[in-house]
């Protein structure tokens, strides 16, 4: 069996670079400059912009407001409950905040919300997968890969056009 080839580009956005990282299976990670994980391309990965076109172009029309939903081929690797987590993260709408207890009740794991809070820090592909839509049960803002500020953006840039619509 051969290892599948790493593509990755880095993509402008308003809430800093991001690298995309995907194999032919799909869309692999979304790392912002504040990331636990670099923004460095391993050896071996092949800067392939082409690959990941439709990624670029999707995250281009989030960003401008075009785009509420993401149809993206994705290839998140991590456990079944972070897959979990991950999975329940896809269902909360553009504009809505939801708590880590929310989500713990959604999967049936209730008393796992710092469990649920673990797995969404760890969400590979965020803003595509909205780890940023979950807040703290008191309303305030938790951590995020990308660092507080731009979660902020990303929440107010949501709801600014979540009233337009």
């Amino acid at each position: 069996m051969t290892a599948s080839r790493i593509y990755y580009d880095i993509v402008p956005s308003p809430i800093g670079p991001l690298m995309l990282v995907a194999d032919d299976d799909g869309l692999r990670e979304v790392r912002f400059e504040l990331d636990y994980r670099p923004q460095t391309p391993l050896d071996g990965w092949l800067h392939a912009p082409d690959k990941l076109a439709q990624v670029r172009m999707q995250l281009e029309e989030y960003f401008a407001g075009e785009r509420v939903e993401f149809d993206l081929k994705l290839n998140m690797l991590g456990t079944d409950f972070q897959k979990d987590v991950w999975q329940a993260l896809v269902t909360i709408p553009y504009g809505v905040t939801t708590s880590y207890g929310e989500i713990s009740r959604q999967i049936n794991r209730p008393k796992a919300s710092r469990a649920v809070g673990a797995a969404n820090g760890r969400n590979p592909v965020p803003v595509i997968v909205p780890c940023h839509r979950v807040i703290g049960s008191n309303g305030t803002l938790t951590g995020f890969g990308g660092g507080l500020a731009a979660k902020q953006w990303l929440l107010e840039h949501e709801a600014q056009r979540f009233s337009l619509r």
